[in-house]
Formats: C-alpha cells, structure tokens, sequence
C-alpha cells in the first residue's frame, strides 16, 4: 500500500456545497430555548430583533442539508478546503501504533476556524440590509474573524473583548482593528450590564457572559444593528460542520476512519462542527466511532456542570438554552485558553452528551496542555493556539495508550487554530509562571446558585 501523505488536500470542486444538520439525524432535539420575559419556549420571530432572520430560521431549522449560497463558497476558498494532515513526526516521537490525523483549521488570519462562521452571518446580516453588529470575544479568534468578514461586506463592527484576554494579547486588538472594528475591553463603562458588574467588583477581569450581556445590549439599542455569536448556538455549529465533512472526504481518500475523534469544548462550535459527519455515522447506525470533548479543569461545564436551563450571558438578556453549564454567575479563572472560559456548553453538543452519542468528556489542566503543544510544535512544525492544545493533550494520551495495548487505532483530534497571538502564555509557560487551577466544590456551587427559576420546568 502507498504511503499515506503528510496533507491529504481536497480540491475547490470537491469542497461541500452544503452545511450539515445534526438536528436531523439526532433521535430527539434538543429543549427548546426559553424567552427570559415571557419564560415559555422561544418562538422564531422572539429572535429577530437580536439576530439576522436567515440566521434565525438556520437556528430553528432541522432540515439536513442546508445549501451554502455561491457568494459563501467563493468567499470559503480564499483558504478552504482545510488540509487533514498524518502526523507522522508525532507518531514516531511517541513510538505508538496509532495512526494519528488532525484538521488543520489555523490557515487564515484568524488564525482559526471562526472564519467558517463569520462569513456566512456577516453575509447573511448584509442581505437583511443591517447597518452594524456587535459581538464579543474570548481569546480573540472570533473577533478577529468577524472584523475579517464585516471587512468583506463593509458592516462597522464593535467587539467586546473579555478584559483579561485583551490584557494577555494585545496585538489581537491591533489585528481586529486593521480589519476597522472598534474593540471594547468587557466589563466596560458602555452599557448598564458592564457598569453592573464594574459596581460589583471594579477589578473584574470580565467572562464570555458578560461581553455578551455587553454586545447584545448594545445591538438591541442601536438603530437596524445586529448581534452575533460565534458560538454556542445551532446556527454557528451548522456552518462549522463544513470542518467535518471536509474531515470525511478526506480521510476517505486515504481509505481511512477514525476510531477516537478529539476536539477541545468550549462553546462547542468547532466540537460539533468536527464531529458532524462522523456523528451523523453514529446516529444512524453506520458506524460507531468515539467522541471524547476536552475542556479546562478551570472552566468545566462538561465534567463538573448541570445539564440545566441557563442564560447565555451574564446580564441575562439573551434566551435561555438547556446546556452543561456552570451557571451565568460563574467567573472562570484567568487561563490562557481565553476560547474555552465559556460557562455553558452548545445545546447540540450539550444533548448528544447528555444522550451519550458524545461518549465522554474530559477536564485538563495548563500547564500538562502546555506540555503537548510544546512538543507537538517541535514535531509538526506548527505553534498550536492553546485551545487547540487541549484536543493534542488527550490525542497524546489515547496515543500512548495505544502503545500500552497494541491497538493501532485512527485518532483524529480538531487543531481549531495556531498559536501565533499566543506568546505571552507560552512565555509564561517557559518561565515556570504558569499555574494549575481548577474551582472549588464552594465556587461551583455560586455559579449554580445563579441558574433560573422557570416555573414548571426548573
């Protein structure tokens, strides 16, 4: 048999010409959103005043096949197809029968897989007529990606950054504002959710839910603007199945399936979107692979949440969504992984957890996440952005266990982005600053404390 390559490539012809569903195939979808003013389920048009209308009827949308409009797809080949690559220097380091793959989303100057997303809202939102959006961001990915795409369609764009991840990368701001958007340290002194959390503690470093308290606020009192997620909804994990498919194609040229699939979780956009045709195998009884979700033991919705109704942000204007969460009120520790500090968990990737179509989940710390993106990149010759991290950590391990028991399985994990903007934390790495932290029983409990009180429900 001929030597697999190093980068199994797809041509622009072969790309998909539509995203995938999951809600679909799923055996029950999951709860519906809940209005927080009238606490019953959601209803499209409740959505409207907040969301683009074609975004919204993706949201509500179970339909299988969605096509991606022609604009969309010219716009994806500015850096998609995304190579699969064999990582071969990695496999011989660990001496592990193992055949190791990973999707390489990181080829763009996002620097990750966001663009897949930002696109097609930023199009979407232009279609509608809107004049503006707003939006949030952790570590800076998806900002950086939705300047990009408003950039395309000449949308003004204002980003509220989660303060501690602006204070870590700087030079994300000056990338985002290259592209014209105006960038917003959160908590800030621009809206009534900032100062309320500013009043409650002046040194916040601020979280995912409140710069979406911040950006919602502000697009819902704004003339014809939007806001948009690059997480978490269904609508955001429908357009990042395109990662999946594009996973599958390309391990069908090389006559190859996973037996372990790995991606790091922390809104779950880039989860479900790398497992989506492979889960879609699953639930209808082709094959049976093994889905292993990999979060911070700072920031564990998954391992250590409820599986409860919970706002998406802080200020708790947005509906609520049933989801792993570790309540709106949670306030995750400072890590380096500024994409994956998110208290709650996609509701597709929530349920097919909760049903156990997603087999398992698992909390890592740091500095052992540190350890594997420091010897992936001098093995593969790439800087692996610290969320991505977490998904090469547990490829490792389930490398290594291969060794132990002689099964040379095919592990794929999702390398969601490179690590270009994140050298102040491979410096703290470097320099022994790095610490572990995990929250106490006592913290976890507070963030629960916050989860709402729907009549008849929870």
């Amino acid at each position: 048999m001929a030597k697999i390559p190093n980068r199994i490539l797809l041509s622009e012809d072969e790309m998909p010409q539509s995203w995938y569903n999951v809600k679909a195939d799923m055996k029950e979808n999951h709860d519906p959103f809940i209005n927080p003013q009238t606490m019953k389920p959601a209803k499209m048009e409740d959505l409207f005043p907040v969301f683009a209308e074609e975004l919204c009827r993706q949201e509500f949308s179970t339909e299988r096949y969605i096509p991606i409009p022609e604009e969309i797809l010219n716009k994806y080949k500015m850096y998609r197809p995304a190579p699969l690559c064999r990582a071969y220097a990695l496999e011989k380091l660990l001496d592990t029968p193992a055949h190791i793959y990973y999707k390489y989303e990181g080829q763009n100057t996002s620097g990750s897989h966001k663009l897949n997303s930002a696109i097609p809202q930023a199009y979407y939102n232009k279609a509608q007529g809107i004049t503006s959006l707003t939006t949030e961001t952790g570590a800076g990915q998806w900002g950086t990606a939705l300047s990009m795409a408003c950039a395309f369609y000449d949308l003004p764009l204002k980003v509220f950054m989660v303060k501690i991840s602006a204070q870590q990368k700087p030079y994300r701001k000056a990338v985002m504002e290259t592209y014209g958007a105006q960038v917003i340290p959160s908590p800030s002194m621009e809206t009534a959710a900032g100062r309320a959390v500013l009043a409650a503690d002046p040194n916040c470093n601020g979280s995912l839910g409140t710069a979406i308290s911040e950006a919602v606020e502000t697009a819902v009192t704004t003339p014809n603007c939007r806001y948009v997620l690059g997480s978490v909804l269904d609508q955001v994990v429908l357009h990042q199945s395109i990662i999946g498919l594009e996973s599958k194609l390309q391990m069908e040229k090389v006559d190859e399936y996973p037996d372990i699939i790995i991606g790091c979780a922390g809104g779950g956009s880039n989860l479900g979107g790398l497992i989506s045709a492979f889960m879609q195998d699953k639930l209808t009884g082709k094959r049976n692979p093994h889905f292993i979700a990999v979060e911070p033991k700072a920031c564990p919705s998954m391992t250590r949440g409820k599986y409860a109704y919970d706002y998406c942000d802080t200020g708790h204007v947005t509906p609520m969504a049933k989801m792993y969460t570790l309540g709106a009120g949670f306030m995750p520790a400072s890590i380096h992984a500024g994409g994956l500090r998110y208290h709650g968990m996609s509701p597709i990737v929530s349920k097919l957890y909760h049903d156990g179509a997603l087999d398992e989940a698992r909390a890592v710390y740091q500095n052992d996440v540190f350890d594997a993106a420091v010897l992936f990149a001098k093995t593969e010759a790439i800087l692996p952005a610290p969320e991505s991290a977490h998904a090469i950590r547990v490829a490792i391990d389930e490398a290594i266990r291969c060794k132990e028991t002689g099964e040379a399985k095919t592990i794929l994990f999702g390398l969601t982005g490179n690590g270009s903007f994140d050298l102040t934390a491979y410096q703290s790495y470097h320099e022994n600053k790095m610490q572990n932290y995990e929250p106490t029983d006592e913290e976890i409990q507070k963030g629960f404390a916050s989860l709402p009180k729907i009549p008849g429900i929870q």
